[in-house]
């Protein structure tokens, strides 16, 4: 039967698309048409198929926003509400000490296990995400903290307090920390991670800017009991947000990761994760890049969670600040702490890491020699320039050592990232005890400021000689 101009019209487009050849002829036309040909898939990279209850179903929308910024939102939100008791050691220092008669040394032992339970838990946390999936793990840690945070408003000696902010927070807290931002960035994108990264890492920031000046009212106005109470709700209130919104890989929903240009199939439970963790840590440890990346970590840790963010607080107070304006300032580095580290994941998308890491400890060091000046009994010009550099400065360092660990470790990434803010956390709990011990044995914070500074300096000197990864050569045996 012959063709119309308007039937040839509307199958030149599909010709052009077929792979079966004809001889030209209309008969061999009619016989290329028939054969049913697989729908061409015009959407642009990073945009998977709608999933309903039969299936994958065509025709995704144009222009529609990818689920993995969605899963992203409920990452940031879920690392909000589990932050909020970061914001609340520094806050209880005094308070104890004055109840309980406990020394700050104390005190700060039960910080420094929080701490260092914090990162030691991060690369398990990151294995058993692998096993048996990120909601499962993340909502078992935010009931963790909430229990431990919960439980401190009865007790009456030491050993609880270290039962309660050490072990009990320091595991939750640990299962929550930035392994699970990484293991979140590294299934659901493979473009725009840098940024990505530096969003959720800026999370932890953003909930300290939102439960600091609350908590420290509460302490002033109530005590610190009600304040650990509201810890614990803010910790449990997540938990539904998790269960319901959040989803473990882009496969469980029919997608593809964001900037993805072939479906990933989800990997199938790994079994050992334990051991699992433990082989990676073996097989990084062999590589020189994992200890540099460490051992930079380490001195990161040192100088915020364990210095500023434990001592930063009780220091101020020494010289006669408020308890409530020095909290409010650090709300502030909190406030900058978000921009710099959005930043900090724009500037690693697009240029060294290396060099990133060793400009963000150098203004560190800098700035730290400078501290022990500005204190004051009220805050003054030259303080806030000080909090506006620290806050943009704070985890800037995060994105860029992400990244790293990526170029370097491949598939294994997020669990050596884990090892690596153990070093970060086990950082900050020797700074934590030192720097309370410090306030005991000298009656102040001057050569924890100076030890700091020249930490930094240091950090700043063995990022630069972190070797690049060469093109094509990506991941570490863990074996079999």
């Amino acid at each position: 039967m012959p063709q119309t101009a308007d039937d040839a019209a509307e199958s030149r487009p599909a010709a052009e698309s077929r792979p079966a050849v004809t001889d030209g002829s209309a008969a061999g036309v009619a016989a290329a048409a028939a054969v049913p040909q697989a729908p061409v898939d015009h959407r642009p990279p990073g945009v998977g198929p709608r999933v309903g209850r039969g299936g994958l179903r065509p025709g995704r929308r144009r222009g529609r926003v990818h689920r993995a910024w969605f899963v992203a939102a409920v990452t940031f939100v879920t690392i909000i509400g589990a932050a909020a008791f970061r914001s609340l050691p520094g806050l209880l220092i005094d308070p104890l000490h004055a109840e309980f008669d406990w020394s700050r040394g104390t005190i700060a032992s039960a910080v420094s296990i929080n701490l260092a339970l914090y990162g030691l838990t991060a690369p398990f946390a990151a294995a058993l995400m692998d096993r048996f999936g990120i909601r499962r793990v993340v909502a078992v840690a935010l009931t963790v903290i909430a229990a431990g945070a919960g439980a401190t408003v009865w007790m009456t000696s030491a050993w609880q307090l270290m039962l309660c902010w050490g072990l009990l927070v320091g595991l939750g807290s640990g299962s929550m920390a930035l392994a699970f931002a990484a293991t979140v960035t590294d299934r659901w994108f493979t473009e725009r991670r840098g940024l990505v990264s530096g969003i959720l890492t800026a999370a932890s920031a953003s909930g300290q800017l939102i439960f600091l000046p609350l908590l420290s009212w509460i302490v002033s106005e109530r005590g610190w009991r009600p304040a650990s109470v509201t810890v614990a709700l803010a910790a449990l209130a997540v938990v539904p947000f998790v269960w319901l919104l959040l989803r473990d890989h882009p496969a469980d929903v029919g997608l593809k990761p964001y900037g993805a240009r072939e479906f990933v199939p989800k990997p199938g439970p790994v079994q050992g994760a334990a051991k699992r963790a433990v082989r990676v840590l073996l097989s990084a440890m062999r590589t020189g890049p994992f200890w540099l990346l460490a051992g930079t970590f380490a001195i990161c840790g040192a100088s915020t969670n364990g210095l500023i963010q434990t001592h930063f607080v009780p220091a101020a107070h020494d010289h006669g600040m408020p308890i409530t304006a020095a909290a409010s300032l650090l709300a502030v580095i909190g406030v900058f702490d978000v921009l710099g580290t959005i930043a900090s994941g724009w500037f690693t998308d697009r240029f060294d890491s290396r060099r990133l890491l060793a400009v963000y400890y150098a203004f560190r060091g800098v700035s730290l020699l400078f501290l022990p000046m500005l204190l004051a009994p009220a805050v003054h010009l030259p303080m806030i320039f000080f909090i506006v550099f620290y806050g943009l400065d704070w985890v800037a360092t995060v994105p860029p050592t992400m990244a790293l660990c990526r170029e370097h470790y491949g598939e294994d990434s997020a669990i050596v990232f884990g090892w690596v803010l153990a070093s970060h956390q086990v950082g900050a709990a020797l700074v934590a005890f030192l720097g309370g011990l410090a306030r005991d044995v000298f009656g102040g914070y001057d050569v924890v400021w100076y030890a700091s500074g020249a930490l930094c300096a240091a950090a700043a000197l063995m990022a630069l000689v972190i070797r690049r990864r060469p093109v094509g050569r990506v991941g570490v045996a863990v074996g079999a």
